[in-house]
């Protein structure tokens, strides 16, 4: 678009200070300032001021002549995909399980603390709370959570643990840390997490982890039961196999959203 055919509302320092940005890739991974000034056809002051208020920003590192993109810009595309990706693609996976096994299935991530419903396939209402999308649970005592919790790092999770009470929910629930963290052990080498009523009596859950595109742990899907109906053998041996391709299936559509 010529600068004769935008329009009133253009900001055009906006558009210089995003061409800075897309200035490195991987082949540039670092720039000086005048080799950013040249790539984006600036002068050298325009280009100081952008890359010290992205500096400033966090976006970018500086060592004092050269520049590198910090880790902070993935929050740009972190947004979209958060936010549309990830439960669009995942709803019609979840709809085809519901149908298979003839139980609940959501997928969450981890926020914070706790653990938040982004998508959600319904069958028989199981649990006294009514549970939608955006509804949160301590990451601690679910079967998702603890996928997650099991896939962060060390530090993270010490953090947590730190931080958070484990309050015991039924007479089932791990409130101990060494407990919790054996468990975490267990969930992290077999690749599952099964949780039996302690975040609700009589309802026992069971979740897998879904990877993102770099392979990392992003979401967590589960299949909730009533456990008078399915044993804990039962989710192992019935249920276990559909879920992780479930699970294997959003991933693979997530590598090309």
């Amino acid at each position: 678009m010529t600068e004769s055919a935008r329009e009133g509302h253009f900001v055009q320092s906006l558009e210089r200070g995003l061409a800075v940005i897309r200035a490195f890739d991987a082949t540039r991974p670092e720039l000086t300032l005048s080799e950013v000034a040249r790539i984006c056809d600036l002068t050298r002051a325009a280009a100081r001021r952008f890359l010290l208020t992205l500096t400033d920003l966090g976006y970018v590192h500086t060592d004092g002549r050269l520049f590198r993109l910090s880790p902070r810009v993935l929050e740009l595309g972190y947004a979209y995909l958060s936010s549309i990706s990830l439960p669009e693609v995942a709803e019609p996976h979840l709809e085809r399980l519901v149908a298979e096994v003839r139980e609940s299935s959501s997928v969450s991530v981890l926020d914070g603390d706790d653990v938040v419903y982004v998508a959600r396939v319904p069958t028989s209402r199981i649990m006294t709370v009514s549970i939608n999308v955006g509804t949160r649970f301590p990451a601690y005592v679910t079967s998702m959570g603890r996928v997650l919790l099991a896939a962060a790092p060390d530090t993270v999770l010490d953090d947590y643990l730190r931080r958070v009470p484990l309050r015991r929910l039924t007479s089932r629930t791990i409130t101990s840390e060494d407990a919790l963290r054996a468990e975490l052990g267990r969930v992290r080498e077999q690749g599952y997490a099964i949780v039996d009523q302690e975040l609700e009596e009589g309802l026992r859950s069971m979740a897998v982890p879904i990877r993102g595109r770099a392979g990392g742990v992003v979401a967590s899907v589960n299949v909730s039961v009533h456990a008078s109906r399915t044993s804990v053998d039962a989710l192992r041996d019935s249920i276990l196999p559909s879920l992780l391709g479930t699970a294997s299936g959003i991933e693979a559509d997530l590598r090309v959203v």
